[in-house]
């Protein structure tokens, strides 16, 4: 251990989880002191590594995080997050910013500050690479391509912001990829979002009349509890990757230049399928498609499986799960294509039908290259004599089907 160099022990400090960790392991001599001193890149501050943390005072772990940041002069990654402190007091903090600023690349700071300063002044830099910020505020942004010119990743979560001032702060990132917003606290009920460089965007929990998204090179794109009356996103056909989770939206426009989907995942949302099939339909790249406890708009939609087969011939993941009715389940399953390179497949019910065995088997019928079959489904507690029927006739007729497929690798994930 004498023979390791000081910045491999640096390194190795780096690696622990929290500050304390790295604190105690830093005195095991005069060598590791110095690691500490001159070589570590990483220090963490979270209220979930160290329950000690729970019993000190706002004041007291202030000065403990001022004291063991002060220590050090390499400080590249830098993330404090206190669940148990109502807020900082603003001088502390301008204080951690202010002494990294020159080596700083990542900043991970999840805390309220008082009184309330505008933390992206301080944090504008040369290195600074990976911005999260939660509980602040965003204000007086002023417009400058050479404040944030590294920053790759900007989250802002419970962060209060106005379109205006979002939109300056994304003038300022002209290397930006990647960009998360988490329940902003928008005053605004329209927003703007608009980037040159942005590939990834995840928005979760926000409420707004109009979203619109200007994008030429975005690739991943995931929106989830949000309700927009409208979204509409205009780029130049990169997006591989699209997720819609839990989201109320009544027009939604991801544009006509899909070649490029990879992955669609749709779970809890309400569908007018035609229109959202046309969207993606010219997408033959497509490997994983995901329809999970959708509703359609019209009774009388379906997902069509010939349809599917024609149009996604890399399709190896197919996840399906909405209500089966009779004249839809026979309609569904018409022509005599075949999913060739499906390997895995999902099924689930949120209520299980006499229809779910009979629509499962010819799905089964139609891949015949499946490896893995996922069955899906909410069993209640308490059932009456027709359900517990229902239940033991899809038991059977799954054992018979595994009978026959005995290639096939079955798993059951019951709620």
């Amino acid at each position: 251990m004498e023979h390791l160099p000081v910045e491999v022990i640096g390194n190795i400090l780096s690696q622990l989880r929290g500050a304390r960790d790295a604190v105690i392991a830093s005195v095991t001599c005069k060598k590791w002191r110095e690691a500490w001193r001159n070589h570590l890149h990483t220090l963490s501050f979270d209220s979930l590594d160290w329950p000690v943390y729970h019993e000190l005072s706002t004041s007291r772990l202030e000065i403990l995080i001022t004291q063991t940041i002060f220590q050090t002069t390499a400080l590249q990654h830098l993330a404090i997050s206190m669940e148990e402190v109502d807020e900082f007091s603003a001088a502390p903090v301008m204080a951690w910013l202010m002494y990294t600023r020159d080596t700083l690349r990542q900043l991970h700071y999840k805390v309220k500050t008082t009184p309330i300063f505008n933390i992206i002044e301080k944090c504008g830099r040369q290195k600074l690479e990976v911005l999260a910020l939660a509980h602040n505020s965003i204000t007086g942004v002023e417009p400058s391509y050479q404040k944030f010119p590294c920053l790759k990743s900007l989250s802002l979560s419970h962060v209060s912001v106005s379109t205006l001032d979002l939109t300056l702060l994304l003038t300022t990132c002209p290397k930006l990829e990647k960009l998360a917003l988490i329940s902003p606290d928008i005053a605004m009920s329209d927003m703007e979002v608009s980037s040159s460089s942005l590939k990834d965007i995840y928005v979760e929990a926000i409420s707004l009349d109009k979203f619109i998204l200007e994008a030429d090179t975005l690739e991943v794109m995931h929106l989830k509890d949000c309700t927009l009356e409208l979204f509409e996103v205009v780029s130049k056909g990169a997006l591989r990757v699209l997720r819609i989770d839990d989201v109320s939206v009544i027009h939604l426009d991801i544009g006509e230049n899909m070649e490029n989907l990879e992955v669609v995942d749709v779970c809890n949302f309400t569908i007018m399928w035609p229109k959202f099939y046309h969207m993606i339909s010219k997408s033959s790249k497509l490997r994983k498609l995901r329809l999970w406890g959708v509703v359609f708009d019209d009774d009388d939609e379906v997902v069509d499986l010939e349809t599917i087969c024609m149009c996604f011939p890399r399709l190896s993941h197919l996840s399906l799960c909405y209500d089966l009715k009779d004249g839809i389940l026979q309609h569904s399953l018409q022509g005599s294509s075949h999913l060739l390179n499906v390997v895995v497949l999902e099924l689930g019910w949120s209520v299980v039908s006499e229809f779910f065995s009979e629509w499962m088997g010819k799905l089964l019928g139609r891949c015949p290259n499946l490896k893995k079959l996922i069955i899906c489904g909410v069993v209640s507690e308490v059932k009456t004599h027709d359900e517990c029927q229902t239940l033991a006739n899809f038991t059977f007729s799954v054992v018979q089907l595994m009978r026959k497929y005995m290639h096939v690798e079955v798993q059951f994930e019951y709620e």
